[in-house]
């Protein structure tokens, strides 16, 4: 069984998803920075630099599975992001995802494998200050669209998840910068998210879900 590749690993929805992975008998393998803090084996990688993630790994074993959970939101208007604001928010949000793949899919067309992104809130669409984020979140569902189409032959899985509104730091940034409340206890857990991604790599060997639509239980 191959590793379960795992970007955005010290985020909040990350770290709950490497302890879920590991508590379901996955080996895990985080990608990105600052991953030698985590328990379990890592590769450093600047995912805002996509074209350095070939030399960074070049020693990548058996895969049977990528999750990319990584991503940035900065909020800003159109008339005052600047070029670098598209440029690292497309290079961390689909950019790195797409080269993983691109790496990764010698070894998961070996094991049939499974690749998972982790989108935006269901039917996000034009965001008033956050056109960077939902931009780089619309061309991560047509990455998975066509990658799906084009990778069935090999047998390998591609499912898009749209969490909404889940309780981590990077949401509690958002929400004040937007000033709207946040209620850690009213949104879905880390740990709640992270179990129905392993559920999604766990899915029977005839069907398997291509989107899933997350939302907080109603209180």
């Amino acid at each position: 069984m191959g590793d379960v590749l795992v970007t955005g690993a010290t985020g909040g929805i990350g770290t709950a998803l490497v302890d879920a992975l590991v508590a379901a008998g996955h080996r895990v393998t985080a990608v990105g920075r600052d991953v030698a803090r985590l328990n379990v084996p890592g590769i450093e990688a600047d995912l805002a630099e996509p074209g350095t993630l070939a030399a960074a790994v070049e020693k990548l074993g058996e895969v049977r599975a990528l999750v990319h959970c990584a991503g940035i939101s900065p909020i800003e208007a159109v008339a005052d992001a600047s070029p670098e604001t598209w440029r690292r928010t497309l290079a961390v949000n689909v950019a790195s995802a797409a080269e993983l793949v691109r790496l990764a899919l010698p070894a998961l067309r070996r094991s049939r494998g499974h690749v998972i992104f982790v989108n935006a809130a269901p039917g996000m669409t034009g965001v008033p200050r956050w056109s960077a984020f939902v931009a780089s979140k619309a061309a991560l569902r047509e990455l998975a669209e066509s990658l799906r189409e084009e990778e069935a032959v090999h047998g390998i899985r591609v499912t898009t998840v749209y969490p909404g509104a889940t309780a981590t730091d990077l949401l509690g940034e958002v929400r004040s910068t937007f000033g709207r409340p946040y209620d850690p206890e009213a949104c879905i857990q880390p740990h709640s998210l992270a179990a129905m991604i392993v559920w999604v790599l766990n899915a029977p060997a005839d069907s398997y879900p291509c989107e899933l639509s997350v939302l907080p239980s109603p209180r």
